[in-house]
């Protein structure tokens, strides 16, 4: 399949990578030019390329940037063509992305989970909402990146990952708390980290995030700070849209929102563990 993807970052270079290895024909585009320098089987066209291609991909930091993109491509996009959001978006704002957007373009939203590493390897969680005849289309394309899981009507891939990172976000302050009060006993964090995987504490956290990352003080995962407050503000806009409370959301994002203050948007997530020392 001829594919466009538009944001050559640090989940959209490997992402890119994949989908050329898998065989798929792939222009890129990237407000920094050359950002998909180095990658085989990947050239790089303007933004009038991309929106050339049957499918087309963002990956881009917010839904905001999303739309000011969609705007400027949906004129040259085909009939027919899809726009897949892989983002971590607002979920009503892809909604009023679709009402925005020709009747005669596809969306779909399908953002990912499992970092870099994953990514580099094609594994990835694709959390895939919309039209089922709309993925049906590009389902087999979205496999060369990872497993695809449909989540339902359009919206439903983005809500999905806002309550998976505030589960995954939870999950990590409890864990780095954990270790810090363990150390404090005379603990040993790595024997913690042994007992929590073989006893009901486990989690992603305590799988692969506290030996490799806030034990050694790596802290390397790839995913920053900032886009996990960002996503962590989103959940907490989402439940207060729908009228609901949330105390533990808001406990994730007003801690991860002082990690951003303490250590800036640009550290990773697992440093939250510095400031729950």
């Amino acid at each position: 399949m001829k594919v466009g993807i538009i944001g050559i970052g640090k989940m959209g270079r490997p992402m890119a990578l994949r989908l050329a290895v898998e065989g798929h024909e792939v222009i890129a585009y990237d407000a920094a030019p050359g950002a998909a320098a180095g990658l085989e089987g990947v050239s790089e066209g303007a933004l009038a390329d991309v929106a050339a291609c049957p499918a087309i991909i963002t990956m881009l930091p917010n839904g905001g940037i999303v739309r000011s993109v969609a705007n400027q491509i949906a004129p040259m996009m085909a009939e027919g063509s899809v726009l897949i959001d892989m983002s971590s978006s607002y979920p009503f704002e892809t909604l009023d992305l679709r009402k925005a957007l020709p009747d005669a373009i596809r969306l779909i939203d399908a953002p990912v989970s499992g970092g870099v590493w994953r990514a580099e390897i094609g594994t990835l969680t694709i959390i895939a909402g919309g039209d089922a005849a709309d993925l049906d289309l590009v389902t087999p394309m979205l496999e060369a990146m990872g497993k695809v899981t449909r989540t339902g009507a359009l919206g439903s891939g983005h809500a999905m990952k806002l309550l998976n990172n505030y589960l995954s976000a939870a999950g990590l302050a409890a864990a780095c708390e954990a270790v810090t009060v363990g150390k404090a006993f005379g603990l040993d964090p790595d024997v913690m980290a042994d007992v929590f995987n073989g006893s009901t504490g486990k989690n992603n956290a305590t799988e692969v995030k506290l030996k490799q990352h806030v034990n050694s003080e790596a802290y390397g995962t790839g995913f920053s700070m900032g886009l996990m407050a960002k996503d962590l503000a989103l959940g907490a806009r989402l439940t207060g849209d729908l009228g609901l409370e949330a105390d533990g959301l808001m406990a994730m994002k007003d801690l991860f929102a002082k990690g951003v203050e303490a250590f800036g948007g640009d550290a990773d997530h697992t440093e939250i563990a510095k400031l729950l020392k």
